[in-house]
């Protein structure tokens, strides 16, 4: 016969230097909780998340060195204790006491002396709340992972769709992903700062749409084995635009989110140029998105080392010093100096990333 297994019990910690209160708490809760001690809010603070880790706290207010107030301030402000459930033992009765712990982030207040029935529901109803919590907190989760794996699915599809109309191109859309993602990752560490606009996990999403615009190319120019004329070219350069008012136009249907607004920054502008000699707008410096920056060299150097009817392959060292140094096509000004600085440090990864996704 399978025995079954008793769930286990809720751990309590109680924090409190009367060994009164504390056996009155023991005596009242003990049979359905694991209880643990803190005889102050020093030790506390040292034991929560390493020794134990408690489902609720109850605290004691007026404790020798730190304060119940500090334990549940120092509490709430760390985003690995913030979400434990912390109910209040005090006698303090004026309100504004009571305010200061609400404001806090204490869930209750009980008042001493205490009755055990009281302590035990209190105890029970905010365990319950925070289960309850807790699965609200895993189902968005799930959601949420749910939702940027569809999305991120699209998108592949999006730009699947736009590699078939160009086959040349092969593993392009991983490659790019991978080249954003190790250069948007050293851009913000050059800056040593966040900055929203080069939230990497965004920008290696929205890559791949970064060349949607070819849909509306004509087959006889994009599929053309030879050079370009000047008015092909010109056609060709449409894809920037075009692409943008593709993700615009899904935009105005879906609504915009950061992921959408990049993706369309990237398609318009991953061609434009630190001088200003880019197309479609001709931007310039910081006028031309970061994102769009960083995606321009991860564009050039797939081009470079890839095969195409007019050029063949080059090597990673030649593209390499192309973009560095410049030909008498590419040009070092052409790109963010920043971003081409964090390139010529990290760009034996472009070389790894382009050995494991081959054409």
């Amino acid at each position: 016969m399978t025995k079954i297994l008793d769930e286990p019990k809720n751990q309590v910690l109680i924090v409190d230097d009367s060994d009164f209160n504390v056996d009155a708490l023991i005596d009242a809760l003990g049979d359905d909780y694991d209880l643990r001690v803190a005889v102050n809010g020093e030790t506390a603070l040292k034991i929560i998340g390493k020794v134990v880790t408690p489902d609720l706290i109850l605290l004691d207010i007026m404790m020798p060195g730190m304060s119940g107030y500090e334990v549940c301030e120092a509490l709430k402000a760390n985003d690995a204790t913030r979400g434990i459930p912390i109910i209040f033992l005090t006698a303090l009765t004026d309100v504004g006491d009571q305010e200061k712990g609400f404001n806090l982030g204490a869930e209750d207040y009980i008042m001493k002396p205490f009755t055990p029935q009281i302590v035990k529901a209190r105890v029970d109803i905010h365990l319950k709340l925070k289960k309850y919590r807790d699965h609200l907190t895993e189902m968005v989760a799930k959601k949420t992972e749910q939702l940027a794996h569809a999305q991120e699915a699209i998108i592949t599809s999006m730009a699947i769709m736009a590699e078939f109309r160009d086959p040349e191109t092969g593993a392009h859309i991983q490659r790019t992903k991978a080249y954003v993602r190790a250069l948007a990752q050293a851009v913000n560490v050059k800056l040593g700062k966040f900055v929203p606009q080069l939230d990497v996990e965004i920008l290696t999403n929205a890559a791949p749409l970064h060349d949607i615009g070819k849909v509306a190319i004509p087959d006889d120019i994009l599929f053309k084995s030879g050079r370009l004329t000047r008015e092909e070219f010109a056609t060709m350069q449409q894809h920037s635009s075009d692409g943008a008012e593709v993700i615009r136009r899904a935009e105005s249907v879906t609504g915009t989110n950061l992921l959408l607004q990049t993706a369309r920054e990237v398609a318009e502008s991953h061609h434009e140029k630190w001088d200003g000699s880019g197309y479609p707008n001709g931007l310039s410096g910081e006028s031309i998105p970061i994102a769009a920056r960083i995606m321009a060299i991860a564009d050039v150097y797939d081009a470079l080392i890839s095969k195409r009817p007019y050029k063949a392959a080059m090597s990673h060292e030649e593209a390499t010093h192309i973009i560095l140094y410049g030909d008498e096509i590419t040009k070092p000004q052409h790109f963010d100096p920043l971003v081409l600085d964090c390139f010529k440090c990290i760009n034996e990864q472009f070389h790894s990333i382009a050995k494991t996704f081959p054409d």
